[in-house]
């Protein structure tokens, strides 16, 4: 019976054998796609609008204001939620948003370009629906996670993250690279049109997910800020979690080069929407390599030394993107910083996986969605504004050393998380 049970362990595709898990990733990879497409062209087209690195960065903030300030809210509604119905929703709402920026894109292609009026009516309507769906990922992205950890038996949650991880990455990596092809040939309208038929698709396999409801343990009836004070004790008394998360964060909050790609592909490399695209995708495309690797080979030991070890060299990958006036160049420092983000976001989500209670999984899942997800958008923000005061080529430099320092500093002053196993 031991060996039986070590085989399967072993088996790198034992989780997505689970038709519930099967379907849910299915569905996430077609809707993770749509919306990675859509951030992508949001940001080349109010670059377009603009020519503001700023008003990229701006970007992010009208997303992450929501998402943060509706997190810890979202969790204990995702607690004490039937989980399954509740995504649905999340769902139906960005296809509705879609289909707004669809409308914006057919009057803008219809407007008279040279009117500023016509463009500040565009590039505000285009931060209002962005600040929609940053309420609306408040509840999606943590309720993603919650449905794993409900649907996928414990001794399969290390195996069933680096799927739930690689399905995101992969979905990344073809939204990012197929957006600039697509705006090359098509425009954003076009591109907006797969983005709508992809999130419906999603919803299709998302519905076959049967009804997961409050989990028995949990009370119902608790009031809201007591549960989200429940989840918050819960993750700053779990040393390993409260680490890994606040590494991440502030790795990702000054390495944000990615929110300047745009202007990179546009100004400095010349390269065009589809070299634009592929240097979105490069980053994911890295991730995709290692998560695929350590999916055939896990990580057994010694995680949290590799984990500091990972962003530490990704900060170097962002400083030589920065330096570089050479697109291939670019494009293996993107693919370098992809590789080793990935390796940190397998560690920190088994870590978060694995410690937390089926009780607490949407609280829990919501504040690392403030850590990590939100970073993204604080990131994009952080970049637009020192772009803005340094020059755009300084302020990735001085991201890339900013997450050395921080590296540096978890490395002596959190010991428990540099001698961290799992």
């Amino acid at each position: 019976m031991e060996s039986t049970h070590k085989e399967i362990k072993n088996d790198a595709f034992s989780a997505i054998r689970i038709a519930e898990f099967r379907n849910l990733m299915i569905g996430r990879f077609l809707f993770i796609m749509g919306l990675r497409m859509l951030g992508t062209l949001v940001g080349w087209w109010i670059y377009e609008l603009t020519n503001q690195p700023f008003a990229i960065g701006l970007i992010g903030l009208a997303e992450v204001i929501p998402a943060v300030s509706l997190a810890l809210y979202a969790g204990h509604v995702i607690d004490i939620s039937e989980k399954r119905k509740l995504l649905l929703r999340g769902v139906v709402l960005y296809w509705i948003c879609a289909l707004g920026l669809l409308g914006l894109s057919i009057y803008n292609d219809r407007a008279d370009q040279t009117t500023n009026s016509n463009t500040l009516i565009i590039a505000i309507g285009i931060y209002f629906i962005v600040f929609c769906t940053g309420i609306i990922r408040s509840f999606t992205g943590p309720s993603f996670s919650t449905i794993v950890g409900a649907i996928i038996p414990k001794n399969l949650l290390q195996n069933a993250t680096t799927w739930n991880q690689g399905i995101w990455l992969s979905a990344s990596i073809l939204g990012h690279a197929i957006v600039g092809f697509i705006i090359a040939g098509f425009g954003h309208t076009g591109s907006l049109v797969v983005v709508v038929i992809m999130v419906s698709i999603g919803f299709v396999f998302i519905s076959k997910i049967k009804p997961l409801p409050p989990h028995k343990d949990i009370i119902v009836d608790q009031k809201p800020m007591e549960s989200v004070k429940e989840g918050l004790r819960f993750v700053f008394n779990t040393k390993e979690v409260l680490g890994a998360l606040s590494l991440d964060l502030f790795a990702v909050l000054f390495g944000g080069a990615v929110a300047m790609i745009p202007v990179f592909a546009k100004d400095i490399l010349k390269v065009g929407p589809i070299g634009f695209g592929w240097l979105n995708a490069a980053s994911d495309i890295g991730a995709m390599l290692i998560i695929v690797l350590i999916t055939l080979f896990p990580v057994n030991k010694g995680q949290g030394k590799k984990l500091l070890l990972a962003v530490g060299g990704f900060g170097v990958c962002i400083i030589v993107f920065a330096l570089s006036k050479i697109f291939w160049i670019s494009f293996a420092a993107l693919v370098m910083s992809g590789i080793l983000d990935g390796f940190s976001m397998i560690v920190r989500g088994t870590i978060v996986q694995l410690k937390t209670p089926d009780h607490m999984r949407g609280r829990v899942m919501s504040v690392n969605s403030m850590f990590i997800n939100s970073s993204n958008e604080l990131g994009q923000f952080e970049s637009g504004v020192a772009a803005k005061l340094m020059g755009v080529i300084p302020s990735v430099i001085f991201g890339g050393s900013m997450t050395l320092l921080v590296v540096f500093t978890t490395w002596f002053k959190a010991p428990s998380l540099r001698k961290m196993e799992y």
